[in-house]
């Protein structure tokens, strides 16, 4: 097992001041985000541009990884491939296989996105609508030797009510995922908020797991009890505004992160622990993020055999 981070906490840093900061700091891997340069939400970057990427292009960041002694661990573009509009869902598929064709020239194995949700059908519409849309991005990833990875996020911004925007949040839905040739890109801090046991649900599923988040949840059961599950309603302040826990930097907040990784080796899991930073704490900086990284690998490195 590796210990690497998501490049998208530093959208503003090319990725070769990233690869040699991550070296400086005992990180040994990068996933690194390839959302297009026209994104711009938070937590999304560019830090490969998939969609005119060629060998010329591979060559060099193979040489930028060879030189810091990394490995790219995953490309990442975590969008809703089964968005509402359907214009938008056959450009979001366009830049899923932009990136498997990238990552094929790189030599790595998984691109890393979402299900996704169409917040206006159930959840076993989006299920049926993704049996149409996936098979073909599973061939033609399998075709070049690239593994689709779905991380377990709920998304609960992109419903309307703070619902699951993203159907691949529990164990019943990963086995169906599985079934159509997808894989589990795992992140324990989404089963935390929502009541399942991030260590029991992971056991079964280490074999499906071939690249693995690291990313923590701050619970405050307090306002829980004012709001509810589902997080605040009339004075949401924006979509991801649920008001009794947020996301935190590995060691600040109440992920068991000595069996997440016990129960990843026990499983025979060799792949790459990456962590996605999303501390509000830890952000708004260059400095306050990669410091936030600093106190993720201070937590998760001990647990990693060399």
């Amino acid at each position: 097992m590796k210990l690497g981070f998501l490049t998208a906490c530093l959208p503003q840093v090319p990725l070769a001041d990233i690869a040699a900061w991550a070296a400086e700091n005992d990180y040994a891997a990068l996933e690194v985000a390839v959302w297009p340069k026209v994104g711009g939400r938070e937590f999304e970057a560019g830090h490969i541009d998939v969609a005119h990427f060629g060998a010329g292009q591979a060559e060099e960041v193979t040489e930028l990884f060879a030189k810091h002694r990394l490995t790219l661990s995953s490309l990442a573009y975590y969008e809703n491939n089964l968005h509402p509009d359907e214009g938008r869902r056959e450009e979001i598929a366009a830049h899923v296989l932009h990136a498997v064709d990238a990552a094929a020239l790189l030599g790595v194995e998984t691109v890393g996105t979402f299900i996704g949700r169409h917040p206006g059908l159930s959840v076993k519409e989006n299920v049926a609508l993704a049996e149409q849309t996936f098979p073909r991005l599973v061939d033609y990833a399998g075709e070049r030797g690239v593994k689709i990875i779905i991380e377990n996020c709920v998304m609960e911004g992109w419903h309307p009510d703070g619902y699951p925007g993203n159907i691949a949040y529990s164990p019943e839905l990963w086995e169906w995922m599985f079934s159509l040739g997808l894989y589990l890109n795992y992140d324990p801090s989404h089963l935390l908020w929502i009541g399942i046991d991030p260590v029991t649900a992971l056991k079964p599923y280490v074999d499906r797991i071939p690249h693995a988040q690291a990313k923590d949840t701050q619970l405050d059961p307090l306002a829980r009890d004012r709001y509810g599950f589902f997080g605040k309603t009339l004075s949401r302040e924006h979509p991801w505004d649920e008001g009794w826990w947020r996301y935190r930097v590995p060691g600040l907040g109440q992920v068991d992160w000595s069996g997440v990784v016990d129960a990843l080796y026990e499983g025979g899991f060799t792949g790459v622990l990456s962590v996605e930073h999303e501390d509000p704490v830890w952000g708004g900086t260059e400095e306050k993020v990669k410091q936030g990284l600093r106190i993720a690998h201070r937590t998760l490195s001990p647990l990693i055999v060399g």
